[in-house]
């Protein structure tokens, strides 16, 4: 995966101070960031100039400071031609040296308010989520009371109308058919869908149906953590179904472990409502409330009873 430049400076608030059409479109391949401290004073053996380079002002003041006729020399040799683009925080007076080396090397050089520390967790956090690996997965990917459900079974069981009634019921729509999963960090995994089929949703004997038009800008998003999945199966008598709900199933998808529901589908049976419930539930399992638990609590209470 990689991000261009121009994608960057679209998303974060810049102020470019100089940029060129083929400088903009630079691909960044690594979310780590490089500050340049020891290379300021001459030590360049583990530089790694494909990173994005970030002035602080411990830098900024070494620079201004400390390297004198030597700075633009300097600059060009942390301003390569691998170089990304360079970025000053806090509003730091950008220095005619670093102007005259972004021009020389073709460099984007951006400016921005924002402090050192949170202005890297911001480029980390965009960069690592854009250059995360894309895992694609089957199924219908939804925003069902803030929980974002990834909704799973065999071809024609029904995933899709089934996301149709949910967002009829006022849920959003994420994902239909084709869902791009990618690892946000250790224990979490968020989903998000192909553009050609963003915002769409196939219903079979109606066709595509652009659900954005029809039920307005509030039924979709653009993409949403996966905090747990429902898996749709034909309804078999000779299964064994959970009917209490302490037989919790965990599935991995790239990497990250998620709670599982499995839902029998027959006729007779409103799916969606089935749903919201699975997903109520889970939700006051976190908030420490579990129904089971407190139906084992008085079966156990009851038989007590009984037995004095």
């Amino acid at each position: 995966m990689e991000v261009t430049v121009r994608e960057l400076v679209q998303r974060v608030r810049f102020h470019v101070i100089y940029s060129t059409e083929s400088g903009l479109a630079k691909k960044i391949t690594t979310s780590d960031i490089m500050r340049p401290g020891l290379e300021m004073s001459g030590y360049f053996e583990y530089f790694t100039p494909e990173r994005i380079q970030l002035f602080g002002m411990k830098e900024w003041s070494y620079m201004m400071d400390i390297v004198g006729d030597n700075r633009y020399d300097l600059l060009k040799k942390i301003m390569t031609d691998v170089t990304p683009c360079v970025i000053v925080a806090r509003d730091l007076e950008i220095p005619k040296e670093m102007i005259a080396a972004a021009k020389k090397q073709d460099i984007v050089l951006l400016q921005s308010r924002e402090s050192t520390s949170r202005l890297n967790s911001i480029l980390t956090t965009f960069l690592d989520e854009k250059l995360a690996e894309r895992t694609t997965v089957h199924g219908v990917l939804m925003d069902i009371f803030g929980v974002g459900v990834l909704i799973q079974g065999a071809s024609g069981i029904g995933k899709s109308e089934t996301g149709l009634e949910l967002v009829k019921r006022g849920h959003r729509l994420v994902a239909d058919d084709r869902v791009d999963v990618y690892q946000r960090d250790a224990f979490t995994l968020s989903g998000e869908p192909a553009e050609i089929l963003r915002n769409m949703i196939e219903i079979r004997g109606v066709g595509i149906i652009d659900v954005m038009t029809l039920f307005g800008a509030g039924a979709v998003k653009d993409e949403t953590d996966i905090d747990m999945t429902i898996y749709l199966e034909n309804y078999d008598t000779d299964k064994q179904f959970d009917r209490l709900g302490n037989g919790t199933q965990m599935i991995t998808l790239a990497d990250v472990e998620l709670p599982q529901a499995r839902i029998p589908v027959k006729t007779g049976r409103n799916v969606s409502v089935i749903i919201e419930a699975a997903v109520m539930n889970f939700r006051a399992k976190q908030m420490g409330y579990d129904a089971t638990k407190v139906f084992e609590d008085r079966l156990t209470h009851l038989i007590e009873e009984n037995t004095d």
